[in-house]
């Protein structure tokens, strides 16, 4: 049914919250969206919306798509190689130690993968999609290299072929800091990921927009900034964990956030404290969040998304799309923390943004 496979110790990675065990069940295909019966309220039936919500203001440039109600499978010829191949890149740059960065002694040259659509062009401006991996992984993880790509870049090149998911750059760094095990230490990874959001905005985003066709005018943090909306982070995992602290520390370059299976906290309130410290509005940013019935973060993960739908001052509003609201769950009835499902949740946000 799903055929990509990642590396084993990625498949097995250890327990986010005390208490929440992996158990093994046979795959429903039932992909549901669930969430608090007061905050589904809330959505004032645009569940009955099936293509795009219309009123636009001039001038936005918010994702005018409609989430869908269940999560959609991954089509199966999408893992074969398509006709028009988008090309995978290595992109070396320098940063600092992670520990250490703002007293930046210790340099350390790292790489990204980079994937650039079919027939990309200098004469035009994409939005880019960070995509971090897990534990036990890297920067290889999802996409491969360029000699040897795995099959989510194919996934890509087919998507965007078929028009389901817009041309974009798609990027996938590692928050690993001096050595690649790093990521197979949890207590270490909690630390690197809270630290990321340094590397990620003085050198990761530079050395990508500062490289490639974006728009982003420049690499300061003014241009960053500017640029904001045309900007995403994903991730499974560990990686889901680096996208919450993502959301914590670089709210104002990052509209879009898809963390999965991966929790921070429970606590609702601080989630919602971090917007309002930020000074943004509840519509500056759209949170996309999914995760399976049988995974072992499960339940912690909706915890965390339950308690955010559950603030009462409109700060996160839950809605299937930008122009309601800020914040939308979907769950795999069956799934499990694995390699599989993560892409199917990538895809389906994939599929969503920038339409």
């Amino acid at each position: 049914m799903k055929k990509y496979r990642l590396l084993a110790g990625f498949l097995t990675l250890m327990v986010l919250a005390a208490g929440c065990g992996q158990t093994e069940r046979e795959e429903t295909g039932e992909n549901t969206g669930r969430i608090s019966e007061e905050a589904a309220a809330d959505q004032e039936g645009s569940s009955e919306q099936t293509n795009e919500v219309t009123t636009m203001t001039e001038g936005e440039s918010i994702t005018k798509a409609v989430l869908p109600d269940k999560l959609a499978e991954i089509p199966q010829e999408y893992f074969s190689e398509a006709d028009q191949q988008g090309t995978l890149v290595e992109l070396e740059y320098d940063t600092y130690e992670s520990m250490t960065y703002e007293e930046q002694e210790q340099v350390l040259h790292k790489r990204a993968i980079v994937y650039l659509p079919y027939e990309y062009s200098e004469d035009k401006q994409y939005n880019v999609f960070y995509l971090m991996h897990g534990g036990w992984s890297n920067e290889t993880t999802y996409l491969g290299t360029p000699d040897q790509p795995n099959e989510f870049k194919n996934v890509l090149d087919n998507g965007i072929a078929d028009g389901k998911i817009q041309p974009m750059i798609v990027v996938c760094p590692t928050y690993n800091n001096e050595s690649e095990s790093d990521s197979s230490d949890y207590s270490l990874a909690l630390r690197l990921t809270e630290n990321y959001h340094n590397e990620l905005i003085h050198d990761l985003i530079p050395a990508v927009e500062g490289t490639y066709s974006t728009y982003a005018e420049n690499t300061t943090l003014d241009g960053i900034r500017s640029s904001r909306d045309h900007r995403a982070f994903c991730g499974f995992s560990m990686g889901s964990v680096a996208t919450w602290r993502t959301f914590q520390y670089c709210l104002d370059y990052f509209r879009y956030f898809m963390p999965s299976s991966g929790s921070l906290t429970s606590d609702g309130e601080y989630m919602a404290s971090l917007v309002q410290d930020s000074g943004h509005e509840w519509n500056d940013f759209f949170i996309f969040a999914a995760s399976g019935t049988e995974d072992f973060a499960y339940s912690s993960f909706k915890n965390q998304i339950e308690a955010m739908a559950d603030v009462n001052d409109g700060t996160f509003r839950y809605a299937n799309n930008e122009r309601q609201g800020n914040l939308y769950f979907l769950e795999q009835e069956g799934g499990t923390h694995s390699g599989e499902y993560a892409m199917e949740y990538f895809y389906n946000g994939l599929c969503w943004i920038w339409q």
